[in-house]
């Protein structure tokens, strides 16, 4: 009802106003049924714009520090998350990485649509960087067909570290169906997964014209944390 609320009557409305989002492709989304929506991760706004242009409730996989921070503006964040229906998950790796995959497969096994940055983090610099190969283990066991969709100029909208949002105009290119059938059963075979993922990460960087970087996201970051402490 929170989700209906917010989409319909209060944030919807006002965001369409302001940032008078276009959408193209949005018909290659299915009406009913399990899908992934795979997307490119450059603002934390791309999970505000994109459920509020799709039809159907879409459940995404947040950090879990978005349902744990702390004074007016953490309380705020974890009540709009909770309210969206948004699920936390860990990202440290081992045990917590599969805690993760089962509960996104939890989510299409109730025939719902789950969104999915194969990032794992916001792009530091606009590019595009590598995907992990979670996405592709969901996909296989859920047997789910993937929706590559692209976010587009949103990291203008809210650059990190700016902490007010600027009004601009952002899009979203939502592509075709991504079949990989074809690998059933071959879920344990790490150079499928590798395979899968790249397939998903080559349709996000043609459809968001972004430049593309054969690196994890995260290890960037980390490089470039490391450099500013010294």
């Amino acid at each position: 009802m929170a989700y209906f609320i917010l989409k319909t009557f209060v944030l919807g409305p006002l965001l369409k106003l302001l940032f008078r989002p276009w959408v193209r492709g949005m018909e290659n989304i299915p009406t009913n049924g399990a899908a992934i929506l795979a997307s490119n991760h450059l603002s934390f706004s791309d999970s505000i714009f994109l459920p509020l242009q799709v039809r159907r409730p879409v459940v995404f996989l947040a950090k879990s520090e978005y349902f744990t921070g702390k004074g007016v503006k953490g309380a705020l964040v974890r009540w709009f998350f909770k309210s969206t229906g948004q699920l936390p998950i860990d990202r440290s790796g081992g045990k917590a990485s599969e805690a993760s995959l089962n509960t996104g497969l939890g989510v299409l096994a109730q025939g719902l649509l789950l969104g999915i940055y194969p990032e794992g983090t916001r792009s530091p610099d606009g590019r595009l960087y590598r995907g992990r190969t979670g996405i592709a283990r969901m996909v296989l066991e859920a047997k789910v067909p993937v929706i590559p969709v692209a976010m587009i100029d949103t990291e203008k909208v809210q650059p990190i570290g700016k902490r007010l949002p600027r009004i601009r105009r952002v899009g979203i290119v939502v592509g075709e169906q991504l079949d990989f059938s074809r690998f059933d059963g071959m879920e344990g075979d790490r150079v499928v997964l590798r395979a899968v993922t790249d397939e998903i990460m080559y349709e996000l960087k043609r459809l968001s014209g972004q430049e593309y970087v054969d690196l994890y996201a995260s290890s960037v970051k980390e490089k470039r944390a490391k450099l500013a402490r010294q």
